[in-house]
């Protein structure tokens, strides 16, 4: 008997993502740092191979390193970018029709694959530049903002009472925090303790059991509407989900088309600066003059995972005193906050406490994707989610792409650069926020929706 409970997968998903990210990382920092030059890295070795002193000749070298590590990421996300578009754009524009079971299929199958070849490619040492055709690969079946986009879609489709989104999805992203905090506090010891070939085999196992837990034991939640499918051709199959799209802007009044409009600004404008960072962070914890270990790197990717506790905790307590809209201008000034410091920050201690006001950083995510939720009807929740998966990919990509190529360009002259850049940054969405009050104080039209369709769904009663 198969269930409508899609939790077990999202946590799954999200264990592979946080274990995978930095383990990647760290073993591309490695694998240039020993292609580089003469300095190696030993395996099992507890100090950090980084030096403090300028004079040392081997903090020359390992700017280098940096710069060349930066470039190598971008690759990557370039490499990735127009495979990831597509599909992700496809798949959840037909999993309205289709099902919300595919995409998570399909963009597993794409996990399993890229875990495997990490595997592999730990394990015999091939060519590191291999990384970049099994990311093509890769993102041809999607990525973790397919999955995450259907898994949205899937909540959203067993939510009756709208009213209640807001809450759901922080609660998803509850759940997310707890995992990516653990999994972020041990990813150190899972290097040091297993290496590589090891951990990247376990991350490999875990996307098995996800994608058994999908195929055998998850109801699809919009199992009517897949059986009333029927076949089309292979270019219909593609201009649907564009055509699909520009309806659900064309169906709505002018005000609510504004109202979705800037809601999607807002959001991607956030979206970019908080994903662009994020790499940089571990970057600039390897550089001096912090100088951090695997296990320090753990310990900070757990304690900055605490947002999405603290960030459940302040909407569940701001939603009984203030609007979503508020709630949102308070995440993006705690962030924007905590970007400033971080570029200031030169000792450990210092790094842990840029934590503090980053606390807050999810609560934007959550909540204006609720808001964007309450605009559109219940039956285009999945044209939604494939748009803003869409731009959340192509601001994602671009953004480290963005970051990383800024963060060669200034590490040998001044680290925190791209913090202050970021802090900045965040001012856009901040004006955007404030535009959006505006309208929604004038015509309040994403609440006008709920209206409409409780009214036509009493009157077919």
């Amino acid at each position: 008997m198969k269930i409508l409970f899609i939790e077990p997968a999202i946590c799954l998903s999200v264990f592979v993502v946080t274990l995978t990210s930095p383990l990647t990382t760290q073993y591309v920092y490695r694998r240039i740092w020993q292609e580089t030059g003469n300095y190696s890295i030993e395996p099992d070795s507890n100090i950090s191979e980084c030096a403090k002193n300028k004079s040392s000749p081997i903090f020359a070298f390992q700017e280098e390193v940096q710069k060349k590590v930066s470039l190598f990421n971008l690759q990557m996300d370039i490499s990735g970018l127009i495979p990831s578009l597509l599909s992700t754009f496809i798949l959840l524009s037909h999993s309205d029709q289709r099902g919300r079971k595919f995409p998570l299929i399909v963009s597993s199958v794409g996990a399993l694959a890229n875990s495997a070849w990490l595997c592999l490619l730990s394990y015999f040492a091939f060519p590191i530049h291999l990384l970049i055709a099994s990311t093509f690969i890769g993102a041809l079946c999607g990525n973790y903002t397919t999955f995450l986009g259907a898994s949205f879609a899937y909540i959203i489709d067993q939510c009756k009472e709208k009213k209640q989104r807001t809450i759901r999805i922080a609660v998803i992203d509850f759940l997310l925090g707890i995992i990516t905090g653990l999994t972020g506090l041990s990813s150190g010891y899972f290097i040091r303790e297993l290496g590589f070939v090891w951990s990247f085999l376990i991350i490999t196992m875990a996307v098995t059991v996800n994608l058994i837990y999908i195929l055998f034991f998850l109801e699809d939640s919009m199992k009517e509407s897949s059986s009333q499918n029927v076949s089309v051709s292979f270019t219909e199959g593609l201009k649907n989900p564009f055509y699909r799209t520009y309806m659900l802007f064309k169906n709505t009044s002018g005000e609510q088309r504004s109202m979705l409009c800037l809601l999607l600004f807002t959001m991607i404008a956030y979206f970019f600066v908080v994903i662009g960072i994020s790499p940089i962070f571990m970057l600039y914890e390897l550089d001096s003059p912090l100088c951090w270990d695997e296990v320090l790197i753990g310990y900070g990717s757990g304690l900055g995972s605490v947002s999405f506790f603290s960030s459940f905790l302040g909407i569940w307590l701001f939603s009984y005193c203030m609007e979503d809209i508020h709630m949102a201008g308070i995440g993006i000034f705690t962030t924007m906050v905590g970007m400033a410091m971080t570029a200031f920050a030169k000792t450990t201690l210092m790094m842990f406490l840029v934590r503090l006001p980053l606390f807050f950083v999810i609560v934007p995510l959550s909540v204006l994707r609720s808001m964007m939720s309450k605009v559109v009807r219940s039956t285009e929740q999945g044209t939604l989610f494939a748009c803003l998966a869409f731009l959340e990919t192509l601001g994602g990509v671009t953004a480290v792409s963005t970051f990383s190529g800024i963060y060669a360009a200034t590490v040998a002259w001044y680290k925190g650069f791209v913090f202050l850049l970021s802090a900045v940054l965040l001012l856009i969405p901040t004006i955007s926020l404030s535009i959006v009050k505006c309208v929604s104080r004038n015509a309040g039209s994403y609440v006008l929706l709920i209206q409409e369709e409780s009214n036509e769904d009493t009157s077919e009663r």
